[in-house]
């Protein structure tokens, strides 16, 4: 582990078992929210999963068969600096998705970020009263889930599968998720819709970069270092060293499949957001090549952090500093209320 972003450097994959009813008891002793649906399809006798009728290779939603369902408010939790609201939101068959909305107090309409972290982790942080105490200091309002395939969204699946054998759909999928829960957060007028960027660490750096170049209502991406430039990656990573389908991930099929998925090649066409890109250079999740070539990719003006070592990259960024800029960002747009006002007519003027 590393700083307090409890990225592990193995292959680690959480596989609740299947469950029905609108609650569920996840592995980590915790109540989540349920489809409560089986984990077959009635009209067809398929896994659900398999119903899945999704364009990975495509950032956008495109001709993906998602409809949103009605959300599912659950707990409500008020505390002296914050609100924190678990929603279920679901536009997936099967994939019932916990969305953390956690609103600052005595901010009214605040910017926001999304919090995206890597393949291995759950929604533990975003229960943490501490973290969110952190992340809405300032009056920033933040939006916490956890990606395809990963922690309370893995069930109903053969053991076989993980976050990184299905490469393609993890990060496809969880690319067009964040398009929906944009749509979410602007139906509950809660946040400021033209202030909105989002964190994203290793694998969540990767799809904080693929969102935005998808949808340009992301106005910062704050990337702690992405996976990316997969040749490579697939090969030298420390976190496809173990894995048993690593001999899987070489093979021309699978590299075809994540070919489109790949940051060093949108990189370059990201114009409509601000971007930071941190990279601790001795980390092993991504190699240096790897590391050289996303910096090689960076479009004009994005923002570039280098350390040699984890312990420095700790040192700068402890105690919620890590924070600090993408919140910076989002504060320094123009709220929503000051773009509607430059748009309205001039008295006088029709």
């Amino acid at each position: 582990m590393w700083m307090c972003i409890s990225t592990r450097w193995t292959v680690a994959q959480t596989n609740p078992p299947a469950a029905n009813g609108p609650m569920v008891i996840g592995p980590d002793g915790e109540l989540h929210l349920n489809a409560g649906r089986a984990a077959m399809d009635a009209a067809t006798g398929k896994p659900l999963y398999e119903t899945i009728v999704e364009d990975w290779t495509n950032l956008k939603v495109g001709k993906s068969h998602l409809e949103p369902e009605p959300p599912v408010v659950g707990d409500i939790a008020d505390l002296p600096e914050f609100t924190r609201t678990l929603v279920q939101v679901q536009w997936r068959p099967g994939d019932p998705i916990d969305l953390y909305i956690i609103l600052p107090k005595g901010a009214k309409n605040p910017p926001a970020v999304i919090y995206l972290y890597g393949y291995d982790e759950d929604t533990d942080r975003f229960r943490d009263d501490r973290w969110c105490t952190r992340v809405t200091s300032g009056g920033v309002a933040a939006i916490g889930f956890v990606s395809a395939l990963t922690g309370q969204r893995f069930h109903d699946r053969p053991m076989k599968q993980t976050f990184l054998s299905e490469l393609q759909e993890s990060l496809g999928s969880t690319v067009h998720d964040v398009k929906f829960i944009l749509d979410y957060l602007a139906t509950r007028g809660e946040v400021d819709m033209n202030r909105i960027g989002m964190f994203g660490q290793g694998s969540g750096g990767t799809i904080a970069i693929l969102a935005a170049v998808a949808d340009a209502r992301l106005k910062v991406v704050d990337a702690l270092d992405p996976w990316g430039y997969w040749p490579v990656w697939l090969a030298k990573s420390s976190v496809v060293r173990d894995d048993p389908n690593k001999a899987m991930f070489l093979k021309p099929l699978f590299q075809r499949k994540v070919a489109p998925l790949d940051p060093v090649k949108w990189l370059p066409q990201l114009r409509t957001a601000k971007l930071r890109v941190v990279q601790p250079m001795d980390a092993p999740p991504v190699p240096r090549l790897c590391k050289n070539r996303i910096k090689m990719a960076l479009p004009k003006g994005a923002d570039l952090e280098r350390y040699d070592k984890v312990n420095e990259f700790i040192s700068s960024h402890g105690g919620g500093l890590l924070f600090m800029w993408v919140k910076d960002q989002v504060k320094s747009l123009r709220p929503a209320s000051a773009v509607a006002q430059s748009m309205a007519p001039v008295k006088g003027s029709e």
